[in-house]
């Protein structure tokens, strides 16, 4: 187990602790002697609908089961919107956007004042290359004014956007939650260095769900035809999808508040269920998750889903 990953199990069995969440009675507070930190914690997080389209908000840890390429876990630790968020943003430079970006900073300085004193935020933004521009902080408005200061041009290349975001994830090992949020009109013009497969990869071994704030950009009618043409551009939805995120679309600039909003009071409202493993980081190989509630709630996929990642990476 790697110093990085017992730091992490120690300050979650530390965090959970001191929330009150469900924990192991083998790490409950009064059990502290030496604290054991080799243990293989593996944390999920979960968004439930019913089949309505409706927020399961008040489940329990009881609720759930968790297997793990097919073999059932028990569930060693439960919260809702108790750990610290790492948030992600990663914008779009393009042309198309340029009209958007006051509405969005606006937008953004509301929606982030929402979240809790500890939650950090990282901007990143794409044109035709991806780069870092505010590493994660806790100050908020800082990411939100930078936002309506950019000048935008250039390609749409989406794809080295969400890598990018996710390799700093990845690299940095933030404690808690990882999100990434992609803010663009999804036209991308510029298949980048990396292709699907392999930014589905980086977001599963960040541990990041990935969510798609979809804007109307303005793009004439032969952008569109060309982008449609061009190879190797991102599956959006699939990144989303195998990540346990969503896309939020923004139909008209007028909803862009309420929408974005949504967006975050959604990541707000997943849970967090976690377990032991016996894998190790020597396997190098992506271990399968499948979440779901009791069969008291009937079968997933019919009368509920559940968005959350669908494998997972040990390291």
């Amino acid at each position: 187990m790697t110093t990085q990953r017992k730091i992490a199990a120690l300050y979650l069995l530390i965090a959970l602790a001191v929330s009150g969440l469900s924990l192991p009675s083998r790490a409950r507070p009064q059990d502290l002697g030496p604290i054991q930190v080799d243990v293989n914690l593996v944390l999920i997080d979960a968004t439930v609908k019913n089949k309505n389209g409706q927020i399961m908000s008040d489940l329990k840890k009881e609720d759930f089961e968790v297997r793990e390429d097919g073999v059932a876990k028990k569930i060693e630790a439960f919260s809702r919107d108790e750990l610290p968020l790492n948030l992600a943003l990663v914008l779009d430079l393009s042309d198309s956007i340029e009209p958007f970006l006051d509405p969005l900073r606006n937008a953004a300085a509301i929606t982030l004042a929402a979240l809790k004193p500890q939650d950090e935020v990282a901007l990143f933004t794409f044109s035709t290359d991806a780069q870092l521009i505010a590493p994660l902080t806790k100050d908020k408005k800082q990411i939100a004014d930078q936002i309506g200061s950019f000048k935008t041009g250039g390609a749409t290349n989406i794809n080295d956007g969400i890598f990018v975001a996710s390799e700093y994830l990845l690299k940095n090992a933030p404690k808690g939650r990882r999100v990434i949020i992609l803010i663009s009109d999804d036209v991308g013009t510029d298949a980048g260095g990396q292709g699907t497969r392999d930014i589905v990869t980086e977001a599963t071994a960040a541990d990041a769900a990935v969510y798609n704030l979809k804007i109307p950009g303005y793009n004439p009618p032969g952008t569109i035809a060309y982008a449609s043409m061009i190879p190797g551009l991102v599956n959006i939805q699939k990144v989303t999808e195998q990540s346990g995120g969503e896309i939020f679309d923004v139909k008209e600039v007028g909803n862009l508040d309420a929408v974005f909003q949504a967006l975050i009071q959604r990541i707000k409202t997943r849970y967090t269920l976690g377990y032991y493993t016996s894998a190790n980081g020597a396997e190098g190989k992506p271990h399968k998750l499948d979440v779901r509630l009791a069969p008291s709630f009937g079968k997933k996929g019919r009368d509920y889903t559940i968005l959350s990642k669908n494998s997972y990476y040990f390291r």
